[in-house]
């Protein structure tokens, strides 16, 4: 069996085969397996934004309750294990060699498989050796195409439809909301986050057509905000006061509410959550690299904000924060890949930036920070260009004071190199 290092790159070459949206290999792939997919229910979850974050919360009261839990995301910040977890747990480096070789040997008849075709293989595999209870499956991206909607799940959640991603998702909110509304399926409820009007619009009439029954965030589920950091939800049949989260952001009060729609619809006769495991759940789950604190004195964030949406979640957190201390200035330390709305990403951060240092993941589909220094149209306060993460992070750290705020965003790819910098304390994984 290959070292985990040699598994590794060999995983990570298959990225040269980019992406390929479609079935027909990764449902092939699967066959051969004996279809491991189908030896636990799953829940499905997808969305521009919020999807990682409701999955990791969804996951944690499901396994708050007793439940055997696996858990696949992507992509991941320092580990490649991160992407498949069972009980909050990553699967072992000697489990990637020994399911990536088994993988390799079964073979594919339809050409080279992508990177993502053969992890989400690997993950199903893993949590049907593992006997998992139920799996917790994230998109990787869109939808209808993506590997992960071969699928049968109990329920589906799609967060939110914003512009991400159009090469390939298409470049209107209809097209995308049509490309995300392909996870829907015949007779699975499915619950829908806080988006556009003509996104859920697309939507339902896809759900209509498989008349599958809809839940709609303001509509049919809601939170309260009851002050000092809890809130209150209000679905069709659960009705909670005073529940709490510990990830920051005010948009992830609305996360845990469609965790917790989806959880509602999807599991009635079939699993059993007990209020005790709704509030724990909400209270023990983590997701690193999102508005992520990692040190203070400077107060140092990682957000893996990419795209203008949740950009405008992140100004909004980058606000009240710096309200919180007289005179605190901030500063971005932004990296974003090629492919990225740059100009739109960065133009609501103008006005409070301080100092902005432009810098650049260490792989190919990164901008460079000259490709984003274009991008700064009106800003009065010329960029720092410095290409390597590490240094463009020490450069950020020698011009704070203790009183100052450090963020670093526009890719989690950047945000997962920055993370590697800090102690392994500064990563948690879901547990409870």
């Amino acid at each position: 069996m290959a070292s985990y290092s040699h598994t590794l790159d060999y995983l990570f070459s298959l990225h040269r085969f980019g992406i390929k949206l479609g079935l027909g290999a990764i449902a092939d792939l699967l066959r051969r397996l004996g279809d491991p997919h189908q030896r636990f229910p799953t829940l499905h979850i997808g969305g521009t934004n919020g999807k990682g974050s409701s999955a990791a919360m969804v996951a944690s009261i499901l396994m708050a309750a007793g439940y055997r839990v696996g858990l696949y995301t992507s992509p991941h910040l320092i580990d490649f294990r991160e992407r498949i977890q069972v009980q909050g747990k990553m699967i072992s480096p000697d489990q990637v060699c020994d399911l990536t070789e088994r993988l390799r040997k079964v073979g594919d008849a339809h050409g080279a498989l992508t990177f993502f075709e053969l992890t989400t293989a690997m993950a199903f595999q893993y949590f049907a050796d593992q006997a998992v209870d139920i799996g917790v499956i994230e998109v990787g991206m869109g939808g209808r195409f993506d590997a992960t909607n071969v699928l049968h799940p109990l329920g589906v959640l799609i967060s939110t439809v914003a512009f991400d991603h159009e090469m390939y998702l298409g470049d209107t909110i209809e097209a995308i909301a049509y490309e995300k509304a392909g996870i829907l399926k015949s007779g699975t409820p499915a619950v829908l986050g806080l988006m556009p009007i003509q996104a859920a619009h697309v939507i339902r009439s896809v759900a209509d057509g498989l008349q599958v029954s809809v839940v709609q965030s303001g509509a049919d589920f809601s939170v309260r905000d009851e002050g000092d950091g809890r809130f209150g939800y209000d679905g069709p049949r659960w009705q909670w006061q005073s529940l709490q989260i510990h990830l920051c952001g005010r948009h992830q009060v609305m996360n845990a509410a469609n965790a917790l729609a989806l959880l509602e619809v999807s599991t009635p006769g079939q699993f059993v959550i007990p209020e005790s495991a709704i509030r724990t759940g909400l209270q023990q789950v983590r997701w690193p690299g999102r508005l992520e604190i990692v040190e203070r004195d400077p107060l140092i964030v990682l957000d893996g904000a990419h795209n203008p949406s949740a950009a405008a979640v992140l100004f909004d957190f980058l606000q009240s924060r710096l309200h919180d201390a007289t005179d605190r200035k901030l500063i971005m330390v932004v990296g974003m890949m090629k492919d990225k709305h740059h100009a739109e990403f960065l133009r609501p951060f103008q006005e409070m930036t301080d100092c902005l240092i432009l810098t650049q993941p260490q792989m190919d589909r990164a901008a460079t920070p000259e490709m984003l220094a274009l991008a700064l149209e009106g800003w009065n306060r010329p960029p720092l260009l410095i290409a390597d993460p590490k240094d463009a992070l020490a450069q950020a750290k020698a011009l704070a004071r203790p009183v100052d705020l450090i963020c670093v965003t526009g890719s989690l790819f950047l945000v997962g190199a920055i993370a590697g910098y800090f102690s392994s304390s500064a990563f948690p994984t879901v547990q409870v």
